[in-house]
C-alpha cells in the first residue's frame, strides 16, 4: 500500500488509549512517530501491556520530565522538526506547561496540534473518561459495563482525520492549525442510532425485524444480519419467516457450523465469539498530574 504520510513527523504527549491508537494509525499511513511520556510511563503499559506493545512497536519512546528545563528543551527540539503534535491533556494543564495554542503557534508556526479533550470548546477542561462520555451519550445499558472503549476509539479515528485536515490546510495556507477532538462529542455521534430510533428495543435494528438479531445456537449464539431484501429473501426461505421459526432452525447447529453455512449460502451470519484475553494484563490505577489525560 502507498504511504501518504511518508516524511511526516509526529510527536505525541498522549498516554492511555485515544492518542496512542491515533498515532499508531498515523504511522500505518507512513508517518514517523515519537512519543514523549512522563517519567512514570504510560498507564496503558500496566493496564494492557500487550496492546501497549502493539501500539508502540514502531515508535521512538522517550520519557521526559517536562517540568525540568532539560526535558522541556529536548521536547522543543523535537517539535522544531515535527509536523504534528498530538496531546490528550486538558488545556489548562497544557497552559501550565507553556503549551497553550498561542505559545505553540508562535514558536512553531507550521505545527499542526491535534488536541484530544473531553469536550471541544468551552468544556474542554471538564474531567471525564470513556465511561462518563458513553453515559452522557445514552449508549450504556446498566448495570453492565461497556464491552469496548467506544468513545476512546472513535476519538482516535477522529483525531486521525482532524490531523489529516490540519496537514491539508497547512499545504494551502502554509500555517499550522489547532484541531480539537472531543471524546464526548464522538460518543454523542455514536449515540445517533439510539436517538433516531434505529436501535431502540423493538425497532428495526433493536429486535423488531427477525432478519437482524442474535439467536441461540447449539453451544453458543449467532448474529444474523439479513437486512437487504435479497439477503432476507434467502434467509426467509432457508431459515424461516419469523423470530420463532428462525430460532428453532438455528438451535440445531453450532455457531461455527452456521457461520460456514452462511458463507456457503451467501447469508450474512456470524458466530458470536468472546474476545481473546491478554494474559499479561495488570490492573493498577494511578493518577497523573500535568500529564492528566481526558480518557
Amino acid at each position: 500500500m502507498s504511504q501518504p504520510l511518508s516524511g511526516v513527523v509526529v510527536v505525541s504527549l498522549a498516554v492511555n488509549v485515544p492518542g496512542p491508537v491515533a498515532v499508531a494509525r498515523l504511522v500505518d499511513l507512513g508517518a514517523r512517530g515519537t512519543v514523549v511520556q512522563p517519567p512514570a510511563g504510560d498507564p496503558l503499559e500496566r493496564y494492557a501491556p500487550g496492546w501497549y506493545a502493539e501500539l508502540s512497536r514502531r515508535l521512538e519512546v522517550l520519557r521526559l520530565d517536562l517540568k525540568d528545563p532539560g526535558g522541556r528543551r529536548e521536547l522543543d527540539e523535537l517539535l522544531a522538526g515535527a509536523d504534528v503534535l498530538v496531546t490528550a491533556t486538558r488545556p489548562a494543564a497544557l497552559a501550565r506547561l507553556g503549551f497553550d495554542w498561542p505559545h505553540l503557534h508562535e514558536a512553531f508556526p507550521r505545527l499542526v496540534h491535534t488536541s484530544i479533550v473531553g469536550r471541544a470548546g468551552e468544556r474542554a477542561d471538564v474531567p471525564g473518561h470513556d465511561l462518563t462520555y458513553q453515559a452522557a451519550a445514552g449508549i450504556l445499558a446498566p448495570p453492565a459495563a461497556p464491552r469496548t472503549l467506544a468513545a476512546d476509539l472513535a476519538g482516535a479515528e477522529r483525531a486521525v482525520s482532524e490531523t489529516l485536515a490540519g496537514l491539508l490546510l497547512r499545504e494551502r495556507t502554509g500555517e499550522g492549525t489547532l484541531r480539537e477532538v472531543g471524546l464526548g462529542d464522538c460518543a454523542d455521534d455514536l449515540g445517533a442510532p439510539v436517538r433516531r430510533g434505529m436501535t431502540t428495543p423493538g425497532s428495526l435494528l433493536g429486535g423488531g425485524f427477525a432478519g437482524y438479531g442474535l439467536y441461540a445456537a447449539r453451544g453458543g449464539h449467532v448474529a444474523l444480519a439479513a437486512l437487504e431484501p435479497h439477503f432476507w429473501a434467502r434467509a426467509e426461505e432457508l431459515l424461516g419467516a419469523d423470530h420463532a421459526q428462525i430460532a428453532a432452525t438455528l438451535a440445531g447447529r453450532s455457531p461455527d457450523e452456521w457461520e460456514a453455512w452462511g458463507e456457503e449460502h451467501d447469508v450474512p451470519l456470524a458466530a458470536v465469539r468472546e474476545p481473546e484475553r491478554d494474559p499479561a494484563c495488570e490492573h493498577e490505577h494511578e493518577h497523573e498530574d500535568e500529564h492528566e489525560v481526558t480518557a
